[in-house]
């Protein structure tokens, strides 16, 4: 009995498309070599050894965004000329019919950016070269520091300075309170915070956390730029008072003080100080900054490329933000995989509006799993000199690394405040 054969193809392009490559599968991959889930995807043709790795990022979804890629966006590029990313990100966002949301953006992303890679490799150039070469040397980047008190996060950034970098976020923690980005201190606090237990107060946090980031300032000095999130935690209110405590800090940003659905109170927080203010990690749709950059109401976007949908939509944003004078800030913590982190590197070096990299310290584990995951030297990232994105994906060590079960990495996002409500994260 004859095999069926290939699946027509969807919607074909009504152009004549070159003799050449062709898509003929789409692969996913699931693995967590730090410690956070990543959903890797991998676009292969009929050259052999031509293929395209992208990175679908969301560790709280990580089954459905699989699910997106293996049973609906995979299956429709069979047969494509993967050189058509423009269109194939147009056909595979309207496939859907509800656009958008970050499932189906991290999903579409993924592939998008192994496009990209394939185009890069099929070329015999960098991404960077790709997006219009080299707007700088090299990209600086930003490390994370938290202590249990000021004198710890004085010693930390310091230290951080002596190893290259001129831009630290820093975390200080908030007594008797689950504060963002801070280690727990001992294994009683691990395991409260592992199970949620932890509550979030907010005026604790007002009260403590300004004037300890101004004498953090004056103990380190000048010449060193200080950073710190929010992480969407204050009402608008309060965000305004943050803002105006925080002014003799000199912070290079002010990271998410207001949550996505707050932001039409960016420009009443403009109005309170003269912090810079960055925002968008959240943000799911790119349309979702027009407004904030009309309004001139923020200085950096903190993008995220899976969450957006990949480099196609965001290499636009970022032109726009160009033309608005906002500057990028890419965000890159150790749940946005090597390969993601690759696609951030190249936008920075060839984007005239970039500003800073958040830097995650990647393991030793994950850098096995991902050979040529790019490192920052100095406090720098390099552009890559391979073709294309310049880092491959190793499936056998992968499997040494698997991704914890469903519910693991979201109770990261639980948290409740002093009178037991939910509250954002």
């Amino acid at each position: 009995m004859e095999s069926p054969g290939p699946a027509p193809i969807l919607a074909p392009a009504p152009w004549t498309a070159p003799a050449g490559i062709r898509v003929t599968r789409v692969r996913t991959f699931l693995c967590a070599p730090q410690g956070c889930p990543y959903v890797i995807t991998r676009v292969e043709t009929d050259q052999p050894g031509l293929y395209g790795l992208g990175c679908a990022s969301d560790p709280q979804r990580t089954l459905a965004i699989r699910s997106v890629v293996d049973d609906y966006l995979g299956p429709m590029l069979l047969g494509r000329d993967p050189a058509d990313i423009e269109d194939l990100h147009r056909l595979l966002d309207n496939s859907g019919y509800w656009r958008g949301g970050s499932i189906a953006n991290n999903a579409l992303a993924s592939i998008d950016v192994a496009l990209w890679d394939i185009k890069g490799k099929v070329a015999g150039l960098p991404l960077h070269q790709l997006l219009g070469g080299r707007a700088r040397g090299y990209a600086e980047a930003y490390t994370h520091v938290d202590g249990a008190d000021e004198a710890q996060v004085v010693e930390l950034v310091l230290a951080a300075r002596e190893q290259g970098y001129r831009h630290v976020r820093v975390q200080v923690a908030v007594p008797g309170t689950d504060t963002y980005g801070t280690a727990p201190t001992d294994e009683r606090q691990a395991q409260d915070r592992r199970l949620r237990r932890e509550s979030w107060d907010s005026l604790a946090y007002l009260r403590h956390v300004p004037p300890a980031l101004v004498r953090i300032r004056e103990r380190v000095g000048p010449d060193i730029e200080l950073l710190h999130d929010v992480h969407e935690r204050l009402t608008p209110a309060q965000a305004r008072q943050f803002v105006r405590a925080v002014e003799d800090a000199r912070l290079y940003f002010l990271e998410d003080a207001l949550a996505p659905e707050d932001a039409a109170h960016f420009p009443g927080l403009r109005a309170a100080g003269s912090t810079p203010l960055a925002v968008g990690e959240l943000y799911a749709d790119v349309t979702q900054y027009l407004p904030l950059l009309e309004q001139r109401a923020v200085d950096y976007t903190r993008i995220r490329i899976p969450t957006l949908g990949g480099l196609t939509p965001t290499r636009k944003l970022v032109a726009v933000c160009e033309l608005f004078g906002v500057r990028t800030a890419p965000h890159g913590p150790g749940d946005v995989s090597p390969v993601g982190q690759a696609a951030n590197v190249a936008l920075d070096i060839s984007s005239p509006a970039f500003g800073v990299q958040e830097a995650a310290t990647f393991r030793d584990a994950t850098l096995e799993v991902f050979p040529g995951a790019p490192v920052p030297v100095g406090g720098r990232f390099h552009p890559a000199e391979a073709p294309g994105l310049g880092v491959d994906f190793d499936e056998a060590a992968a499997r040494r690394y698997p991704v914890t079960a469903p519910l693991e990495h979201d109770r990261w996002a639980l948290l409740r405040a002093t009178d037991g409500s939910a509250h954002r994260p």
